[in-house]
């Protein structure tokens, strides 16, 4: 089907596309890998500035505190960035949310830092689309939509934050906070494929580290007195996998631990994943995870400590989910764009905020690919499309019951 005539408005067409790219290629060029908090700092403190032109309180807020598990087994704070939030008409009877994050996959040590021209309309660099890009795709779109008449019946949270790309674990709780009793959200994730769709239904994604120890012995004297962690994690990992099935994948990634052959170890870090496709799957692995741990425990005689788990959940699209994207795609029809959607096993903050209720739409940022790679890359015009697609959207929000 081909798209309608683009049909505009004078706030759509005064969206400023050299300012977008110029922006994004600044931002693109800050390293703000998730462990690199001093860029991260760089670029939390850019996103305020420019956040502050719209009507609004701009805040930096501390990130929750995190763990992990160490590969000697023990359990460590990581610290993480801060998360920016600017909060606009709260006391607005309707109101929406609009995220994105400011973190990449490229730590600070990482070859991939430099911005390249693949063609015209194609820029190769880092975080471009994922999702430098989409972040500048909220700001202008919200600048244009305060532009409109309607714009005052509209109240709006955008949050920023600054560990996404590891699972949003120091901002899930404010996630969810800000989420709550939200109208409809919007995230600004990459569309799923270049050519614009959007990614509908998700599954959800768990990382567990179990710690597993056991007791020295000397691996020929008396290997009979010692407790083998690794003979009892690789148990763990065959019971573990006999637990996959159509609607949940486990993929056991990593054993750390051990030590000379001579001896027999007495400690074993157990790394894995999963991916539940839905609630169901993921509350029963969730529920045959734990006597499975006991019997390891028994079987071998080892201690056994478990951490972690399901970090976001199974994203279906309900009745008010399947309105919005049917809104965004009648909004594209308008300005002349061809909008679909397809189901992803892929993961965002839009689990996390489907979770308490609320209907989003999660992959509202730019066209581009190859994420997570030094073959990154975002097309440019889609820089002004797209914030003008999510500027009518909000007009359309704000204008009546839309969902």
């Amino acid at each position: 089907m081909q798209p309608a005539e683009p049909q505009t408005s004078p706030h759509l067409d005064r969206i400023d596309s050299d300012a977008m790219l110029a922006e994004t290629l600044d931002w693109a060029r800050v390293n703000s890998g998730t462990g690199n908090l001093e860029g991260l700092a760089v670029m939390a403190g850019k996103l305020a500035d420019a956040f502050a032109a719209l009507p609004g309180e701009v805040e930096l807020v501390d990130p929750a505190t995190v763990t992990a598990i160490s590969a000697d087994g023990e359990e460590f704070e990581k610290p993480h960035g801060r998360h920016m939030v600017l909060r606009v008409r709260p006391e607005a009877e309707r109101r929406v949310i609009l995220t994105g994050h400011m973190d990449t996959v490229y730590p600070s040590d990482h070859p991939f830092q430099d911005i390249e021209w693949l063609d015209e309309e194609t820029v190769n660099g880092p975080g471009t689309a994922d999702m430098k890009g989409g972040l500048d795709v909220i700001l202008h779109a919200l600048k244009a939509f305060e532009q409109t008449s309607g714009a005052s019946r509209l109240g709006y949270d955008v949050l920023i934050n600054s560990d996404e790309e590891t699972g949003s674990l120091a901002s899930r709780g404010l996630i969810e906070q800000l989420a709550a009793g939200k109208y409809a959200a919007l995230t600004y994730e990459p569309a799923a494929l270049p050519d614009g769709t959007l990614a509908h239904a998700r599954g959800g994604t768990g990382n567990y580290s179990i710690t597993i120890r056991g007791r020295s012995a000397h691996a020929g004297r008396n290997p009979q007195d010692g407790r083998n962690a690794i003979v009892a994690a690789s148990d763990l990992v065959l019971r573990i996998v006999d637990l996959a099935a159509d609607d949940i994948t486990i993929n056991p990634a990593k054993i750390e631990g051990g030590a000379a052959n001579n001896v027999v170890p007495d400690l074993a870090v157990l790394r894995f994943n999963i991916r539940p496709k839905s609630t169901e799957a993921m509350e029963r692995f969730d529920g045959e995870l734990s006597p499975i741990l006991a019997a390891i425990k028994t079987r071998h005689e080892v201690a056994v400590h478990r951490h972690g788990g399901v970090t976001r959940p199974p994203k279906p699209v309900d009745e008010r989910a399947q309105k919005l994207f049917d809104l965004v795609r009648d909004c594209g029809a308008q300005l002349g764009q061809t909008i679909g959607w397809q189901p992803t096993g892929g993961v965002c903050d839009g689990n996390n905020i489907a979770a308490t209720g609320v209907p989003v739409v999660d992959t509202m940022g730019v066209r581009g690919g190859k994420i997570h790679s030094p073959d990154e890359y975002m097309i440019v015009p889609s820089l002004a499309e797209r914030a003008a697609l999510s500027a009518l959207v909000l007009e359309r929000l704000a204008s009546g019951d839309a969902l």
